[in-house]
């Protein structure tokens, strides 16, 4: 599902396996892309094709797919049959919101 690389460029100095990991690690840490630890590629090559993938969707379709393998291996169906609408409201002030806390410079 990750794009292959471009013809007639550089090869690819990382595995794209790699990339996935510390892209992972990134994600279920919480740390900073500057602390990536030095056994992944260098944060910005990390951080270029997180961008890249997210612009292109291509992280929304390996979501898409891993969603639908964890379903089907839990014996569900692969695509959702309900879904759950929640309709509670909440109220702002009575002053409309955040309008309402600011004070009025004069």
């Amino acid at each position: 599902m990750i794009p292959p690389a471009k013809p007639g460029g550089r090869p690819r100095k990382y595995d794209m396996r790699e990339i996935v990991n510390a892209i992972f690690y990134l994600l279920r840490s919480g740390c900073a892309w500057q602390h990536l630890p030095d056994d992944f590629p260098k944060w910005a090559t990390v951080y270029h094709y997180f961008r890249k993938w997210r612009d292109d969707a291509t992280a929304q379709r390996i979501h898409d797919a891993l969603c639908k393998q964890v379903r089907e291996a839990a014996g569900r169906a692969p695509e959702p049959s309900a879904g759950i609408i929640d309709s509670q409201s909440v109220k702002t002030t009575e002053k409309e919101g955040r309008a309402g806390m600011m004070l009025q410079r004069k």
